[in-house]
């Protein structure tokens, strides 16, 4: 079992939760590297908070983990509230996560979007580095997770998956389920995808799209067939974004 009772101020234990599974790590967030080995829980299949906040007990414990503590939530957070829950249970809508998740873990925890943790970590570490503007994330997954940020600040819970494209949500056609649900091929996929990427540059004039999400691992097969006047790059911190993200955000509230 790893211990990593927190030693540097610029170590922070980020905590990213999802639809099948509950990770965590240490991070430096100077460099975005994992300080101790990741642990991952898989989610109760309840999702209740609860169950999903013994979890994250659970995991603080194993780092034997003393300091601030950040944690990715699939949800609209605002001012540390849960106010949607999509992949887990409605019981989460309305909870002071910020309080609960404190109380349980005995440290200061700050909740953040799971889609704006990725982002974050993006912007200060990864694939947005250093790019003034306005630089838009988008997450490709079971849904459709989009983070804003203009001169690298985040302006939060944007949901722009759910942007109506002919009649049908974009994460109904553009995202990496839609592609399996559909059964077609990158050739296919990638047109949708470039349809939704241009609905979105069409309404934001961005600077720089930043694409993550699992798939994002298989970018050079969809990315380079993306005709946009925007530039639309791979992530660069895959799957550790939500972890490092949910670090900064913490850090920044420490």
């Amino acid at each position: 079992m790893s211990r990593h009772h927190r030693k540097h101020s610029d170590h922070i234990l980020g905590i990213d939760i999802g639809g099948s599974g509950i990770k965590a790590a240490p991070v430096d967030i100077k460099t975005g590297e994992f300080v101790s080995d990741r642990r991952r829980v898989g989610t109760p299949d309840s999702g209740e908070p609860e169950a999903i906040v013994e979890i994250a007990r659970g995991l603080c414990e194993d780092f034997d983990w003393s300091g601030p503590v950040g944690c990715a939530f699939p949800g609209v957070i605002r001012k540390g509230h849960t106010l949607t829950a999509a992949n887990l249970n409605p019981a989460w809508v309305g909870v002071n996560a910020d309080k609960v998740f404190s109380k349980a873990l005995d440290n200061p925890v700050t909740m953040i979007n799971d889609a704006d943790a990725a982002g974050l970590a993006e912007v200060k570490l990864g694939a947005g580095k250093g790019i003034g503007g306005v630089v838009v994330m988008i997450t490709l997954g079971t849904g459709i997770g989009t983070a804003v940020f203009v001169d690298g600040r985040l302006v939060p819970n944007t949901e722009f998956g759910h942007l109506q494209m002919g009649g049908v949500e974009a994460e109904d056609l553009a995202s990496s389920r839609a592609k399996n649900d559909d059964n077609i091929g990158f050739g296919e996929w990638s047109k949708r995808v470039e349809s939704f990427l241009k609905e979105m540059e069409r309404l934001f004039w961005p600077d720089l799209f930043v694409i993550g999400g699992g798939i994002s691992k298989n970018f050079d097969r969809f990315g380079p067939r993306i005709r946009l006047d925007t530039p639309v790059v791979q992530a660069k911190l895959q799957n550790r974004a939500g972890i490092v993200g949910a670090a900064l955000a913490a850090y920044r509230d420490s």
